[in-house]
């Protein structure tokens, strides 16, 4: 019998216990497995050093040794009062081995919360330890971006004691742990245990660890196992117990948390006061118990003891003890003793449904025993095939039909023991009563198949093999011993062996089905008369669908003669269909086959129609009776054989006669025998032909026609306009004609009349081939209308005429000078550069040009100029500062004349300053100036360059670029050294060839006296948008890009904006707009006269706005 244990509270302690304690010795019922109150927690909590806890962990698990087959728990604590929520911890094995999935019968893993301390606390169970447990264990703890890790060793030894056979101390009922004389040997439960079957008894094991570490859903199991039968009470009270954390003044040790003793047993109250003339009391449930047989107290020095003589049901209580004010407190649980198996259970051999019992005797009547199958519970269920029935201390188990799959070891368990026996179900011998029998059944007609046995058991049906299941068609019938197999309707498939299975005995019964159906030809996809159609020199292939069973024998013929399987006609069979083959056919090959199949069950015949049908005769070759500019007429005659099939249609093709490549001229048919094909090239000579179509196909195509080129006139002349007029002749020019053709263009005729008259004169009687004729001998003063022709191998396209009469008079032009807008400004050139100026006038007739430089006449060796009738040229190869000047250009026809000036700037780079001089020098500063260049260079000057030179090195750098004053400050100059300096002016053309250098040095002293630099308010650059160079009226050329320039300038930078006629420009591509330094530039692309007008350009900031405008007119040339 168990001796009594005293029950442990981890959940709710203040302090963890020693390691030691926590690596009980084998067997698990060493003192050490008990926590006691207050037993060195604190002091080991206190010793712990604080600098070995890790970021999370308060308690690290230690490193342990068990022995082979004792238990040993690891515990982990971390503090959570940082934490917003429970750590994640994980146990593992080795490196990787994650210790969570082997959980169960040998590990157990726990965590608990204290909440007053705010401690989570884990556990690691090992219970019956195994050698192979040893090794390095680890325990890792994160939380969010925290993490912790701590590895320990386990090490398990072997046990130095053997396992008794009986253990002859669970006959002794004990009522503490450590206390020789606290039970008496009870006999008749180790002979009744003898009784029973001998098994290998397992060390005791403390119930209370058990429930605490065991799932709720086992506590039932747990609570029979043991012999608990206040299971809910037990555990009430056991979570009433709290492990005191303070030491008690009054007792030097009090009593254990829990005690458990067997009903009728004796149990041992002890505590050891400090104080031994305190006065001391017993409680049990809040009343005093006083001295009597049952309850015998005792007095050993500083210790007071309690007996309770045989223990029942009622002594189940909290007890507690008084010292004074201090209170020190226990429970007690009595369990019931254990029911034994008096009567085992017998090994059973029976047959497949026999009625079977399985009895035993227990200890007490209507005892709560548990029934087995191969180890798995049984339960009394209803609906279950397994009934059990109970006969005061008679248990037995009933089968009411035994089946082969009940065929196991049934086992019977009480509290005090276990028996178990084995049940063997066979089955009878079976004999066949009626077997199944051969059956031959028509196509459509009911298979039943029928067999009788000698049991009554299912069966399985089979077919060549494969097993039947029961459908709509399939019918499965199964009534005592008697089998039936049922196919209302059979099919051709049905054929084959079939065969009955009885479940569980290895015996078949087989027969054989043979389903016959006569012969059948299946014509439903011939046309009518199953007439039959093939184009001559194709391939027939004309399968015919047959059925019957067995599968018929087939004859095709043509008359009198059989087809056979070989030749150009042959028949082809196969399982399920027939095929008439037809190479090349033929027209010979027109006319009846039979076909007749034959079997066992009958035979059928048909006549089967072929008609051998060709392509109609190609056409005649076309005759081509009309020809345009891309187009003509073609007519021809229908085939003289249309094949068999009428005539559908034709298809025309054409191509060019020098290819050998045909084009398709309609996709539809075409109905009629004349087409007109279309969208030919004109010059190009082109072949047709014909081909005609019936049902069957296309024929061969007709002969090709004769060869045709299609040509076409060009059209008129363009632009015809006078291009000059004189009192004896007329120049007409004009433009070539839109459209010219392949046939080219030969030249033109210009014909004219006088005004009033209906004869056309040809001026040219051979063709001329330029666009630009004069007319000669006209009579001064007359007027003439004329018109112009283009001339090709097609003929005299359409005239041109000109829109008006023209008078043959010689008419003044008044000059006019056409001066290129780059010339309107100041034109400037380098020195030795080249000066080539076109300017174009207009003037007629016999315009005089004339050149003038500032007033007196050009002098022609030193300046080249050339005259013609629309322009002058002034070149000056190699341009000299002495060209520079304003040069005046006159045109003058008869009294008329038009002038203008045109300013030519020549360049070069300016001389150097005149004087440079040293006005003062402080600190590391020298304040230096000059006096402008004598020589500009013929251009302004735009600033200046400072060099400096240290008198050592004379080595010169510069300090200062683009200089526009004529004084500044050098900074920033060596203490100690003595300088040089120089300066060169510079223009457009860049820096003088010279420099002007300082007469004197400058030496920067290193005792200078202090210059203060004078204090300048901020210059405010602030200004309102003001145009420094206006838009110009321009005039542009239709088709040549134009520009607008003006300059701007305003700070903040104005925002610019381009309208023409007061309208905003806007994504507009044909404009760009430029802004570069103040300059801006309207570009108009191409202009047209549409885009003549008034441009204004718009400078807007956020101190005023600006407009200016101008006009700009676009010309057409004539």
């Amino acid at each position: 019998m168990p001796e009594p244990t005293k029950k442990d509270e981890t959940e709710n302690e203040s302090a963890p216990p020693p390691p030691e304690q926590k690596a009980p010795q084998e067997g698990g019922n060493e003192k050490g497995k008990v926590w006691s109150l207050g037993e060195g927690a604190p002091e080991e909590s206190e010793k712990r050093d604080d600098s070995q806890r890790s970021t999370l962990f308060v308690e690290k698990p230690q490193s342990g040794t068990v022995s082979v087959g004792g238990n040993i728990t690891f515990i982990a604590k971390v503090e959570a009062k940082d934490l917003l929520r429970k750590p994640n911890v994980k146990w593992f094995k080795g490196k990787w081995m994650d210790l969570a999935s082997k959980a169960g019968k040998h590990l157990q893993l726990k965590e608990s919360f204290e909440r007053h301390t705010k401690i989570h606390t884990f556990e690691m169970q090992i219970i019956k330890a195994k050698e192979n447990y040893a090794g390095n264990y680890r325990c890792e703890v994160s939380y969010k971006d925290k993490f912790d890790s701590c590895s320990f060793d386990l090490e398990v030894t072997e046990s130095s004691q053997a396992a008794p056979s009986i253990d002859i101390r669970s006959a002794f009922k004990r009522s503490g742990e450590g206390q020789e004389d606290a039970g008496e040997l009870d006999f008749s439960g180790l002979l009744k245990r003898r009784e029973v079957k001998q098994q290998e008894e397992e060390p005791e094991v403390d119930v209370w660890d058990l429930l605490k570490n065991a799932n709720p859903s086992e506590y039932e199991k747990i609570a029979f196992q043991y012999g608990i039968t206040d299971l809910r009470g037990m555990l009430k009270r056991l979570k009433r117990m709290r492990r005191e954390v303070k030491k008690s003044a009054a007792f030097a040790k009090g009593l254990d948390p829990a005690y458990q003793v067997d009903k009728g047993g004796k149990v041992r109250f002890m505590v050891e006061l400090a104080d031994p003339t305190v006065e001391l009391k017993w409680y049990k449930n809040g009343q005093e118990i006083r001295p009597s047989a049952k309850y015998i107290f005792e007095h050993k020095g500083n210790q007071r003891i309690l007996f309770i003589n045989n223990c029942t049901m009622t002594d189940d209580a909290r007890y507690y003890v008084t010292a004074g004010d201090e209170k020190c407190s226990t429970e007690l649980f009595v369990r019931d003793p254990p029911i034994l198996v008096t009567k085992g259970l017998e090994d059973t051999n029976t047959y497949v449904g026999e009625r079977v019992e399985l009895s035993c005797e227990v200890s007490e009547d209507d005892a709560n025993v548990k029934w087995f199958r191969n180890g798995v519970e049984l339960s009394n269920d209803p609906k279950s095939r397994y009934r059990i029935k109970v006969e005061g201390k008679k248990h037995t188990l009933v089968i009411e039909e035994a089946a082969k799959n009940d065929t196991a070891t049934y086992s019977v368990m009480t509290t005090g023991g276990q028996s178990e026996a084995k049940l063997s179900v066979d089955l009878r011998p079976l004999k066949i009563s009626l077997a199944l029998e051969d059956q031959t059944v028509r196509l459509g007609q009911e298979i039943h198949l029928k067999c009788e046995i000698s049991e009554n058991v299912e069966g399985k049906w089979y077919k060549n093999g494969q097993l039947i299941e029961a459908s709509d068609r399939v019918k499965l019938y199964h009534k005592g011993r008697i089998h039936r197999f049922v196919i209302p309707v059979s099919a051709v498939d049905d054929e084959g062996e079939y065969m009955f299975v009885p479940d569980a005995y290895n015996i078949n019964i087989p027969c054989k089905v043979h389903v016959v159906d006569p012969p059948k030809l299946h014509l439903d996809g011939l046309g009518e008369n199953n007439t039959v159609t093939v184009v001559a020199g194709n391939k027939l292939r004309l399968e015919i669908p047959i059925t019957g069973e067995p599968p018929p024998k087939v004859f095709w013929s043509r008359g009198d003669k059989m087809v056979t399987d070989s030749g150009r006609i042959r028949a082809e069979s196969y399982p399920d269909s027939s095929c008439l083959v037809i190479d090349a056919a033929e027209r010979d090959d027109s006319g009846p086959f039979r076909i007749t199949l034959k079997n066992e069950a009958g035979e059928d015949t048909a006549l089967i129609n072929i008609k051998v049908v060709d392509v109609p005769d190609p056409p005649q070759a076309p005759n081509v009776t009309e020809v345009g500019e891309d187009w003509c007429i073609m007519t021809w005659e229908p085939p003289a054989n249309d094949g068999g099939s009428p005539i559908l249609g034709y298809f025309i093709e054409r191509k060019k006669k020098q290819s050998s490549r045909w084009m398709r001229l309609n996709f539809e048919l075409c109905k009629e025998t004349t087409f007109e094909p279309k969208k030919m090239i004109e010059g190009v000579a082109y072949e047709v032909r014909v081909f005609a179509v019936n049902a069957i196909g296309m024929s061969k195509p007709s002969m090709p026609s004769k060869s045709f080129v299609p040509l076409a006139v060009t059209s008129p002349p363009t632009l015809l306009a006078v291009d000059s007029v004189t009192d004896t002749s007329v120049t007409m020019k004009w433009r070539p004609p839109d459209q010219i053709g392949a046939a080219g263009l030969d030249g033109y005729v210009v014909e004219y009349c006088f005004e009033g008259t209906d004869e056309w004169i040809v001026a040219n009687p051979e063709l001329t081939d330029k666009t630009k004729f004069t007319i000669n001998g006209l009579p001064t003063g007359s007027k003439i209308l004329v018109r112009v022709k283009a001339v090709n191998a097609a003929g005299e396209s359409e005239p041109k005429y000109h829109p008006q009469p023209i008078l043959v008079k010689e008419v003044i032009e008044p000059p006019k000078i056409r001066l290129p807008r780059h010339l309107k400004q100041t034109y400037t050139r380098r020195v030795g550069e080249t000066v080539n100026l076109v300017i174009p006038f207009q003037g007629k007739p016999r315009a005089k040009v004339s050149w003038e430089k500032n007033g007196s006449p050009i002098d022609k060796n030193d300046i080249n100029i050339r005259n013609t009738e629309q322009d002058t040229i002034i070149f000056i190869r190699k341009a000299e500062r002495g060209h520079s000047g304003e040069y005046d250009m006159k045109v003058e026809v008869e009294n008329l004349v038009d002038k203008a000036t045109i300013d030519i700037q020549i360049v070069d780079r300016p001389g150097p300053p005149e004087v440079v001089t040293i006005e003062d020098v402080w600190g590391e500063n020298v304040n230096l100036s000059w006096k402008p260049p004598k020589d500009d260079g013929n251009a302004a000057i735009t600033g200046y360059t400072i060099q400096k030179a240290d008198k050592k090195s004379m080595e010169w750098f510069t300090v200062i670029e683009h200089y526009h004053r004529t004084s500044a400050t050098i900074n920033e100059l060596v203490i100690g050294n003595e300088y040089y300096f120089r300066v060169f002016a510079e223009n457009m053309c860049g820096l003088s060839e010279d420099a002007t250098m300082t007469k004197e040095s400058a030496l920067i002293a290193k005792d200078g006296k202090v210059y203060k630099y004078p204090v300048y308010d901020d210059f405010d650059f602030s200004e309102r948008p003001l145009f420094t160079q206006p838009l110009v009226n321009t005039f542009a050329v239709a088709g040549y890009n134009a520009t607008l320039n003006c300059s701007v300038r305003g700070n903040p930078k104005p925002k610019i904006t381009w309208m023409k006629n007061k309208v905003l420009i806007m994504n507009d591509p044909r404009y760009r707009m430029f802004s570069n330094q103040g300059v801006c530039t309207l570009e108009i692309r191409k202009p047209s006269p549409y885009d003549g007008g008034t441009y204004t350009c718009r400078a807007v900031n956020e101190l005023g706005e600006a407009e200016v405008d101008c006009k700009l007119e676009v010309r057409v040339t004539q």
